[in-house]
């Protein structure tokens, strides 16, 4: 079943992609084709080199999409625990017997206020899975959602990097509280920095043309807010994303993708007072390979938790495709 769930997904995107007439903009979690970017001012070189991708899986790409631009990009994830690492960054894998295991889908999309100015939001998706001895439980529903505000301070130069302002706003649209034991956890939908809050975040992305490589970089910090979960007045510690990213393009339409996606987190508050040994980090590997034209732009990938506390070590395969209107 969770084969033909995949195959049916991918088949969709190239269907999807062959009824579509219109250019393809670029980036994953967000961003417009390269081609079709900002970027492009009047009087530059025709023969400039504007490479084409879906960018990288995480790492936000900086350039802005059009004005009056719509992108749409869908993500496909499965993500698989093999263990999880304590608050010690000890790790430790599941019991033998043990399973837990997640189909993840996403809906991004951005639209070009101005020139300057863009506004994105997320939604998310997902079907968890999770075996204990001889306990099963599925649950599936919506997971934790997302707004964005991005402000375009600074176009590529010769030396200086496109430069990107970004706000954003966690909206706590999953489930994250009232768990049903049976569920074995199934039920709680809520992102990983923490369910029930709505959390403010601000930070930076920067791209770097140095051809053949496209490199990026993004720094968004977040406060949530405190929200009463379970009765409980609770305060998620302030967490920190960071990821880096790099491109390489090749012949006929190919990239390569490479990134490190970092999170960190403090302790949590609860009642007024701090959960020591709360606090969450972990650091994620992606490679990934990808194939472009104009009309068309997808990446596949693969993720890995090297490191991590007070979290789940994860593997995971993730599909993306882009469009736009």
């Amino acid at each position: 079943m969770c084969r033909r769930k995949i195959i049916v997904y991918v088949l969709l995107q190239f269907v999807l992609c062959a009824l579509s007439d219109i250019s393809f903009a670029h980036k994953p979690e967000g961003d417009g084709a390269a081609s079709d970017n900002r970027s492009h001012k009047e009087g530059k070189e025709a023969d400039e080199w504007n490479p084409v991708s879906a960018g990288p899986l995480t790492t936000w790409t900086a350039p802005l999409c059009d004005q009056g631009k719509l992108v749409v990009q869908t993500f496909l994830f499965y993500n698989r625990s093999r263990g999880t690492f304590n608050s010690d960054s000890h790790y430790g894998s599941l019991p033998a017997d043990d399973r837990k295991f997640q189909f993840q889908e996403q809906l991004f999309a951005q639209y070009g206020l101005s020139e300057r100015l863009e506004i994105d939001a997320q939604a998310v998706y997902q079907e968890n899975y999770a075996t204990q001895s001889d306990r099963k439980a599925h649950t599936n529903g919506l997971g934790d959602s997302y707004l964005f505000l991005r402000y375009c301070a600074l176009e590529e130069e010769r030396w200086l990097p496109h430069l990107t302002g970004i706000f954003q706003l966690k909206v706590p649209t999953g489930k994250y509280q009232k768990a049903d034991p049976d569920k074995l956890g199934t039920d709680l939908m809520g992102a990983s920095s923490g369910g029930g809050s709505y959390d403010l975040g601000a930070g930076i992305n920067l791209s770097k043309k140095l051809k053949p490589f496209v490199t990026h970089a993004d720094f968004i910090y977040s406060v949530p807010q405190e929200r009463k979960i379970d009765t409980v007045k609770t305060g998620y510690g302030r967490y920190l994303n960071y990821d880096f990213g790099m491109e390489y393009f090749m012949a006929a339409g190919f990239n390569l993708s490479f990134e490190l996606n970092g999170f960190l987190q403090a302790d949590k508050e609860q009642s007024g007072e701090k959960t020591p040994a709360t606090d969450v980090m972990y650091l994620n590997l992606s490679p990934g390979i990808g194939w472009s034209s104009e009309k068309i732009q997808m990446l596949l990938g693969y993720q890995r938790t090297l490191t991590g506390t007070n979290t789940d070590a994860n593997d995971s395969v993730v599909f993306t495709c882009v469009y736009t209107f």
